[in-house]
């Protein structure tokens, strides 16, 4: 498959998964309750910090991996790209990762403290 194609389906698969996760009833508040403390614990255990930062940053290990921490995506978009993720990350399957560390991981990285302005970042403001 040539660059253009594969690029091609790649924004379309973002686009259907972000209209699905956008197009959602369900916002953060809407999420189940979920524990910080195991959603750090299970965050780190299964690796997630490998491309997403231990701070939800974001990275490049295998590629652009998204920033998490304050997500805007919904609980139900979040869980959706868990369990049938886009691009080269893993999918977790309910017996891999129950519905409840998935909470405990939103809930998580929605406690991350969010992008600072570069104004914000004071070794930057030099």
């Amino acid at each position: 498959m040539n660059r253009f194609v594969r690029r091609f389906v790649h924004l379309a698969v973002c686009a259907a998964v972000a209209g699905i996760a956008y197009g959602s009833e369900a916002r953060a508040q809407d999420a189940p309750q979920g524990d910080v403390a195991n959603g750090k614990r299970v965050y780190l255990a299964t690796g997630c910090f490998t491309c997403h930062g231990r701070a939800g940053q974001g990275g490049a290990f295998n590629g652009p991996a998204p920033h998490l921490a304050k997500t805007e995506m919904p609980y139900e978009g979040f869980k959706t790209q868990v369990r049938n993720p886009v691009k080269d990350m893993p999918g977790y399957s309910e017996a891999v990762m129950s519905d409840q560390e998935i909470a405990d991981i939103y809930a998580f990285v929605q406690s991350l403290p969010g992008r600072r302005e570069v104004k914000d970042i004071s070794i930057l403001r030099d």
